[in-house]
């Protein structure tokens, strides 16, 4: 399940320290007033209790040593207002896990580098705090959980009975460019279905969102979750007769959708060697917000879109259909089958 590219996060959770416990109403009313306001988190000025504000004052004054009291750039200090909202945030992601029946699983924040570079391939070590460690041996900061959870399970074998759900809270790390709401370091609620059918997993996934927005007093007229799939591209560029070893590179491209105009789009895709033809249809199918469109214009044997009514058959019967929509622009992963975002306002 994709991360959340929209509020609400704990960067806007942090905006309603420090009383604690909050109830729904106030949290979702509190939302709602900060969705889009910026927040600055405080760091602590020394992390020991025998440090005085003469030593941070003589510290800074010595220009040979100067010890610098904010950590380093793109992570953050947690201070106890801002640790207790944290922890109740945390709390809130382990009941739905443990409502849905999911089981706590942990990982080690150092992992070996190759188990991402054989995911990602060697581009991916340009985001990475990747190093040697001093046996020699290529090491990373984990940037996600989803390697290291296959990791476990190839290495638990036959042990593990099926069906698997686990859940973890993770801390991950990416050396990018930060943007709003985006650092370096970021927590990162992973949850995980093995043993299965797919779409019934992506559903029960969905559903354990919407619980948790309910229980922080959210509604789906704050939020809405905009779902597609990744064998919508596929479908079209099979109507295309377009090769598979281009399926990458035009994911990338038409990601780009609504950060990057028409034009432009339609010029970088022309760049790989599609024809006009081919462009406009998959631009204008990536344009469909509603699903009865798309099975008219690919059809209703397409597995894509017998994926996609599945889904939302089961989103009926979990009883969140009004939370969810279609839209077929939205963003495509390298793994991921069924994408779903969440965005302010109902869909």
């Amino acid at each position: 399940m994709a991360a959340w590219s929209s509020p609400p996060s704990l960067r806007h959770l942090l905006m309603l320290r420090p009383c604690l416990p909050l109830s729904p109403t106030c949290l979702a009313g509190s939302l709602r007033r900060h969705i889009h306001s910026r927040c600055r988190l405080f760091s602590s000025a020394a992390s020991s209790s025998t440090l005085t504000h003469g030593d941070i004052a003589s510290t800074h004054g010595d220009a040979d040593g100067v010890v610098e009291v904010n950590p380093p750039r793109g992570t953050r200090d947690f201070p106890p207002e801002d640790m207790r909202l944290r922890t109740w945030l945390f709390d809130q992601f382990r009941e739905v896990s443990r409502l849905m029946a999911f089981e706590e699983v942990d990982f080690p924040v150092l992992e070996s580098e190759a188990l991402f570079i054989r995911k990602a391939g060697e581009e991916i070590t340009q985001q990475l705090y990747n190093f040697e460690d001093k046996g020699g041996r290529r090491v990373v900061l984990r940037p996600e959980i989803t390697p290291s959870l296959a990791r476990l399970v190839i290495k638990q074998g036959k042990s593990v009975s099926l069906p698997l759900k686990w859940f973890t809270i993770g801390q991950c790390w990416r050396y990018e460019r930060m943007t709003r709401g985006r650092r370096r370091e970021h927590y990162q609620w992973n949850m995980d279905i093995f043993g299965v059918p797919k779409v019934r997993a992506e559903a029960e996934l969905l559903h354990a969102i919407v619980l948790l927005f309910q229980r922080l007093g959210i509604t789906s007229s704050d939020v809405g979750i905009r779902v597609s799939s990744r064998k919508v591209l596929q479908a079209v560029l099979n109507m295309y007769s377009i090769p598979d070893h281009l399926f990458t590179q035009v994911c990338v491209i038409v990601d780009k959708l609504g950060k990057m105009t028409r034009e432009e789009i339609e010029k970088e895709l022309v760049s790989t060697g599609l024809s006009s033809e081919a462009v406009q249809g998959i631009i204008d199918v990536l344009s469909i917000k509603s699903l009865s469109k798309l099975e008219e214009v690919l059809g209703s044997d397409v597995e894509a879109v017998a994926d996609l009514k599945k889904l939302f058959s089961f989103a009926e019967q979990y009883g969140y259909a009004d939370w969810i929509c279609f839209d077929a622009s939205v963003a495509f992963d390298r793994e991921g089958k069924l994408r779903a975002i969440c965005g302010g306002g109902s869909c």
